[in-house]
């Protein structure tokens, strides 16, 4: 303030400075707490100032008068003005009442305006009297001086208004302007055109003076919404206000953040738990229409949709429409609402994948049904890039909804196979499948059923689908995939030209940090779905084997020769596996199909022999399947005697085969295959379909019709308890009767009136009863005793060594046993099989070491 004058004054000096002090104090109380009343002003200051100008303190009245113009403020204006918003300081003060809150902040905001003005033309007052004191000021550098101690005045304002900031008042703009959004959008739900219209009218001419649009005619009206000027104007005189009272980023907070609640509740009304339609573009249409549109009329009405625009790049956000909101008449969006328009945008990739993401448990569940919701959370990570969200979110989901002792390891593969399905949409590569998929992985090599569930999965035609409808197979359907993945793919690295692979190095991109670096670039990684369930068996010789058994199962338990899905199956994993693993199943096949050739030219060379008895058969009545041991996995035989005739066809049959394929000689496993017969009982006639060891036990009824379970089972050639438990079909079948002592006799008559057409359900309660007598040794028990050749060299390690881990007790089965058999199994292999010789309390296994068990 220079107040180095004071000490160079003379006494008379001082004594004017006494008096003027005195006079200018007095006057600038009177005139800033005037309230109003200006008609004093002029002659109170002008005396005092020109007596104090006179002694160069024009700087010292100035800032005494902004002083003073502060404290009035502070003291009369601002607390006036919180003291309206007083009542929101309660926490259970209801806000949704965007009226009331409007009203309040309204009237608010016009009375610390009006006070704010009045000081404003106070301090104009006194600069203008300091003005006239000076000859020799032009008219700029007075323009000048009083912008700058306007500047000054605002930012006092501004202070003491943010320095008594409640907490509670981002608050209650972010309500009001929400209930104004909220009022767009209900006239915009409404689809009355004459209400409303959210298109921009480039022909109109507006005219914006102290941020008021005005046209030229003289009208107020919005380009953007016509039948909603009086909302436009309200809430642009709202935002005007703020932005004098200094609140421009209180108030652009508050209403950028009313858009993202009121979008984000869109979003959550679009999408919900509806997974079958795409809701992005219905988000974008909505995004256009109501929070866009808004943002385009406050800035008309606030005057700054003329700010700086976009011309060199002309960036479009990923969002925008064709009719994008352009600066009137020049087509180009100006860059304020094109930074809006990106806000809005991502923040709606974001609340959607979000969504997605919490729901992908389910949206998988019901894939491909769910796709259109995979592709719209496809395009949400490729604007927001947070995959990772994504991977962990759902590893999570994972692990507390699937991965669990009450999941059937087909319900777990089912949704593995689905996860790579949809994940393969959203990530092709493959790279953050990886990371999905490794839980479920190891989790499954635990399950002892994994490896039938996955052949069966690959190969049944109703495996696709869990509810059993019929279908192709797994194996079919990828086949496919990868047929259109190749044709839609780009060709391999050695057909590609020099230009084709500057573009591709040019777009190349690294690897997100979740990739594992030793699976290859995102061009060689693939996202194969058959190696990768094949991955949760660690090796293709385990799957293969586990076929092999399923395989046999269904050809021994074919009725005809129809192998024509078998052999596509087996061709198509002869794709997957090569020729050389699908070698012995081939054979299998070949097999059935040389049974067909032979069992027809048998019937078809040997004459119908007159029959000699009533009980002959003729060999046209048998049906044989012919197979290689050697190349069919070991087959569980059980001895059974045959009725004689059935014997002795047998064996006509067997040297028939030996004069065809000499020096081949048949062996019959009498206990596999299917019998059609018709019980001919009284008046009844009774077909059926069963195993040979139900037509052994009934046949036997017919030389007398009573046995006791010790009898008929030396008869049969079965112990007693698997007598009792095959002979309990035909008793509830109604053709045997069980006595009290224990005797089983024939029933001549029927009591309930069954006939023949009632006997053909009860073949499919035979077939589903009889589910648990399996022809074929499992692939365990295959593995048991082929590794038993090696348990008294693994008992002998361990009587060496004392203690081995499971990997050098493999590396040495390797080392050493390589002669017949050679050892070739997998550690996993290994360690089921020391697995069960520590149930059989044959060995002990401890801290990772396996010991003989003492």
């Amino acid at each position: 303030c220079n107040l180095e004058i004071l000490d160079s004054m003379t006494s008379d000096s001082s004594e004017r400075f006494s008096d003027g002090w005195k006079d200018f104090c007095l006057a600038t109380e009177t005139v800033v707490g005037g309230a109003g009343d200006s008609s004093i002003t002029a002659d109170v200051l002008v005396v005092p100032v020109r007596n104090l100008y006179s002694l160069g303190l024009e700087s010292l009245m100035i800032e005494h008068f902004l002083c003073s113009v502060e404290e009035i403020f502070e003291k009369n204006v601002a607390s006036m003005f919180w003291r309206h918003f007083d009542v929101y300081d309660d926490p259970t003060m209801d806000l949704d009442d965007p009226d009331k809150i409007q009203d309040v902040l309204l009237k608010a905001l016009e009375e610390v305006s009006c006070g704010k003005q009045y000081l404003e033309r106070c301090l104009l007052m006194l600069v203008h009297h300091i003005q006239a004191c000076k000859d020799s000021e032009s008219e700029e550098q007075q323009a000048n001086s009083e912008n700058f101690l306007i500047s000054k005045f605002r930012l006092i304002v501004s202070s003491v208004l943010l320095a008594n900031l409640p907490r509670y008042f981002p608050d209650i703009l972010r309500w009001y302007f929400k209930g104004r959004l909220e009022e767009i959008n209900a006239v915009v739900a409404s689809g009355s055109e004459d209400e409303v219209s959210l298109n921009t009218d480039d022909k109109m001419n507006l005219d914006f003076q102290y941020g008021k649009m005005m046209t030229v005619d003289g009208h107020h009206q919005c380009g953007v919404i016509l039948g909603n000027e009086k909302l436009v104007k309200n809430v642009g005189e709202v935002i005007f206000d703020l932005r004098n009272l200094g609140f421009t980023s209180l108030a652009e907070d508050a209403y950028a953040s009313a858009m993202f609640l009121l979008l984000k509740a869109k979003v959550q009304e679009l999408a919900g738990d509806e997974f079958r339609f795409s809701v992005l573009e219905s988000i974008k249409r909505w995004i256009q229409d109501v929070p866009l549109q808004f943002v385009h009329a406050l800035l008309a009405y606030l005057g700054d949709s003329d700010s700086s625009r976009i011309t060199s790049c002309g960036k479009k956000s990923p969002l925008a429409s064709s009719h994008a909101f352009s600066h009137h008449g020049t087509g180009i969006p100006s860059e304020v609402l094109v930074r809006w328009q990106l806000r809005l945008e991502y923040f709606a990739y974001e609340t959607l994948q979000d969504l997605r993401i919490a729901k992908l448990f389910e949206i998988i569940v019901d894939y491909p049904e769910s796709s259109p919701a995979i592709e719209d959370l496809k395009q949400c990570l490729e604007h927001t890039g947070q995959h990772s969200k994504l991977v962990d979110c759902f590893i999570a989901s994972l692990k507390y909804r699937l991965l669990t002792a009450g999941a059937s390891t087909n319900d777990i593969l089912h949704q593995y196979v689905s996860t790579i399905k949809a994940l393969r949409t959203i990530d092709p590569a493959g790279i953050f499948l990886e990371v999905v998929g490794e839980p479920i992985r190891e989790y499954l090599k635990g399950r002892k059923d994994t490896i039938k569930c996955i052949v069966t999965m690959l190969t049944d035609g109703n495996s696709g689908d869990p509810n059993g409808n019929a279908g192709d197979s797994l194996l079919e359907e990828l086949n496919r995939d990868e047929e259109n993945q190749e044709n839609s793919s780009f060709d391999d690295d050695i057909n590609i030209d020099d230009k084709q692979a500057w573009i591709n190095s040019q777009n190349w991109e690294p690897d997100p940090v979740e990739a594992d670096p030793w699976k290859g670039g995102r061009y060689r990684r693939k996202a194969d779905i058959l190696g990768m369930i094949v991955g949760i068996i660690g090796s293709k010789d385990q799957l293969v084997n586990e076929y092999r058994v399923m395989l046999a199962e269904k050809l021994l338990n074919k009725s005809d020769y129809d192998i024509d899905s078998e052999i596509r199956t087996l061709e198509l994993l002869k794709i997957h596996f090569g020729e050389s693993s699908m070698q012995k199943c081939e054979i299998m096949l070949n097999d059935l199909i040389d049974s067909k050739r032979t069992n027809t030219n048998i019937q078809a060379t040997v004459k119908q022999r007159t029959a000699s008895g009533e009980n002959e058969l003729s060999l046209d009545k048998l049906s044989a399947t012919i197979f290689s041991s050697n190349f069919w996995p070991p087959i569980q035989e059980e001895l059974l005697n045959v009725p004689e005739p059935v014997d002795r066809l047998l064996s006509d049959y067997a040297i028939r085969y030996n004069e065809i394929k000499t020096p081949r000689k048949l062996l019959w496993k009498k206990n596999l295959g299917t019998v059609k017969l018709e019980l001919e009982l009284g008046d009844r006639v009774l077909p059926f379909t069963v195993t040979p060891l139900h037509a052994s036990i009934i046949c036997q009824f017919e030389e007398q019709t009573s046995w006791s379970p010790e009898d008929l089972a030396g008869a049969v050639g079965v112990p007693v308890d698997v007598l009792k438990k095959r002979i309990y079909f035909w008793i509830n079948k109604g053709i045997l009767s069980e006595g009290c002592d224990e005797t089983f006799t024939l029933v001549e008559a029927s009591s309930d009136g069954r006939n023949g057409g009632a006997a053909d359900a009860f073949c499919e309660e035979l077939s589903a009863g009889d589910e648990e007598h399996v022809s074929v040794a499992s692939a365990e028990e295959q593995l048991h005793k082929e590794m038993t050749v090696f348990e008294k060299f693994i008992a002998g390690m361990l009587t060496n060594f004392g203690s081995m881990a499971l990997e050098r007790i493999h590396n040495t089965l390797k080392m050493f046993c390589l002669s017949d058999p050679p050892y070739d199994k997998t550690l996993q292999q290994l360690q089921s099989f020391l697995g069960g010789l520590v149930a059989e309390d044959k060995l002990q296994f401890k801290n990772g070491m396996y010991a003989l068990k003492r």
